[in-house]
Formats: structure tokens, sequence, C-alpha cells
């Protein structure tokens, strides 16, 4: 108990009623270090115990929408949630934070599986809800770096497009939000293989996430996270400074 209490910074007193269940709710947080202290690695069952550790009496907002969501993805939103810094690149498209419903609304359409129209609402409601981390009295840092490729590949039509862009360049100018684009002209990058998203916690590990058509992959351990990290920097170097990047989607919104 010692041990544990050491891991999560606490009295053994806070163990004892976890123990118990008689805290009202762990973090997330406090559930990945007790588990990375008590040496538990199997990934499907540490997801399992993330999912419990969410469903406690304090219901998260995406619980009504659990059961078209994937474990892994409910645990990304988790962490997505508590993270101080959000470093995310996107090749094809805008990221979800930044995206607006009708953007989202098309993409979601336009996937690879086959789900109704409401389905569609509800995935097009949770990406537009996971947004409030970056509003509110305590906003996460967002550094969002694009592909020109997403400001070329049309969704839902001009009007959808012109909207987004000037969302982009809205949430641009925003303090705690960064935003870049990898123009062209730069040529060849570190992640022309993919997209990811790095997390960034106070006084957690780092998490990264890679979304692929086989499913979502959240990867926790240190050395990978830190490939990730040493891409973002690489990318943060070879994209158009944010000045640069908000002269280009203004002329770009222009246009469409």
């Amino acid at each position: 108990m010692d041990d544990a209490a050491e891991a999560l910074d606490c009295s053994t007193d806070k163990i004892l009623w976890m123990e118990r269940a008689e805290w009202v709710k762990p973090k997330l947080r406090d559930v990945r270090d007790l588990l990375d202290r008590y040496g538990v690695t199997d990934a499907k069952h540490r997801e399992k115990l993330f999912a419990m550790a969410r469903e406690g009496s304090q219901r998260d907002w995406w619980q009504p929408y659990r059961k078209m969501l994937s474990d892994r993805y409910t645990t990304y939103i988790g962490l997505e949630s508590e993270a101080d810094d959000v470093l995310t690149f996107e090749l094809a498209v805008f990221p979800g934070l930044m995206q607006t419903a009708d953007y989202a609304r098309g993409l979601i359409q336009s996937g690879p599986a086959e789900i109704s129209d409401e389905e569609v609402e509800q995935r097009v409601k949770v990406r537009t809800e996971r947004q409030r981390i970056l509003f509110g009295d305590a906003p996460a840092r967002l550094w969002a770096i694009i592909d020109e490729a997403a400001l070329h590949r049309p969704v839902g039509g001009p009007e959808v497009m012109r909207a987004q862009i000037q969302r982009l360049i809205e949430l641009a100018e925003l303090p705690k939000i960064t935003f870049q684009v990898i123009p062209f002209s730069a040529g060849p990058h570190p992640s022309t293989a993919g997209s990811f998203t790095i997390l960034s916690f106070p006084r957690d590990p780092d998490a990264a996430y890679v979304e692929t058509v086989a499913g979502e992959l959240l990867v926790e351990e240190a050395a990978d996270v830190r490939r990730y990290e040493a891409v973002f920097r690489q990318l943060i170097a070879k994209a158009l400074s944010p000045e640069d990047t908000i002269a280009m989607l203004s002329k770009e919104a222009a246009r469409n």
C-alpha cells in the first residue's frame, strides 16, 4: 500500500478507500499509474480497466455513445480530456478538434464503415463535443500541423470548405492554439506514412494515438512515444510559420 501511495503521490488512506470502492471516482491517470506500478502490461486488460474507471458514479459526456465506439477510442477520448497538450499531425484531412460539424459529417459519411444516418449524426456529435477541451477556464494547448493536401481535398462542397477554412483561421488566432501547414514545396517530410496525435500530461507519461482502417492504436511505451515526438519536431521545421499559414488559409478561403 505504501508503494501504491508513492506511485500516486497520495496518502495510504486514499489507496485503502480505492480498494474498498469508497473513493468517488478514481481518475484515469491514477488507474494508469497503479497499473504501471503493479506491472499490468496486457493492453486489452488495461483498456478494460480504463473503461471501468470512466464508468464511475460521474458519467462522462461520451457514455451515451459507448455502444458505437471502440474501447480504445473511448480510452483515447478520456486521455484527451485530461491532457495539457495535444500535438496532432494530419496528412489528408483537417484535425478532428478543428472540424466544423458539416466537414466532420462529410468525412464520416465517406468512411469505410456503412452506418445509418442516425449513427452519422451521433459520431458528428462526439467529434464536436471533444472540441470542448479547447475552451473554458483551462483549455488544453493544441499544436496542429497538416499537409497541404488537406486544403485541396474537397469535403462537402465549396460552402462547407469555405466555412471549415474560416474556422481554422479563427481557431489559429486563439492564444493556446498553434496551426501550421506543410506546403507541397517543402517536398517529402518525416510523416508521409500517416497521421498521429501525441497527448502530453503534467505528471503522467505521454501517449501517442494512431487511427488505421483496422482499428485504433494507443502507444504508451516511452521509447515509441519519443519517436513520434521527434517526428513532430521535424514536421514543425518543415511547416510554414503560423503567420504564413494563416495567409495561405486566407487565400484558399477566397478561392472557395
